[in-house]
């Protein structure tokens, strides 16, 4: 059993013609139930950011309007996820083998990236075989 897990939330976009990365989060859990509570949780707060509730008292009257049916809706599949009991038992049963997860999204602009590892799967890379370079 693989007992802590590194979790980055990530999103990507093209800047000058360049695919670019902001880190939106890393957190080292200590339990593998709280690495699924903080993928849940940092995937509920980039739904709510892209997508608040309208009767949120700080939203001014008109700030949000609906787009059309076939635009992506990264909201709707981050918040679809979270409540997804399966999705998130395959998920745990993964990181408890030891692989990485990668759970992804993307609209016209940028893609979000959850990813999260078990930090004793990196340390065994590590211990591999090292690469020998030459030296001139």
């Amino acid at each position: 059993m693989h007992d802590e897990f590194l979790c980055h939330v990530t999103a990507y976009g093209v800047c000058d013609g360049r695919r670019i990365g902001v880190p939106l989060g890393t957190y080292r859990a200590p339990t593998l139930a709280l690495a699924l509570w903080w993928l849940r949780d940092r995937a509920s707060w980039i739904a709510e950011r892209l997508d608040p509730q309208p009767d949120r008292p700080h939203l001014p009257r008109g700030a949000l309007t609906p787009v059309a049916d076939d635009a992506p809706d990264v909201p709707r599949v981050l918040r679809a996820w979270c409540a997804d009991a399966v999705q998130q038992e395959l998920v745990g049963e993964e990181l408890a083998a030891g692989r990485l997860v990668r759970v992804a999204t993307s609209d016209e602009t940028t893609e979000y990236e959850l990813l999260a590892e078990s930090v004793d799967a990196l340390r065994m890379q590590r211990t591999g075989p090292a690469l020998v370079l030459p030296v001139a």
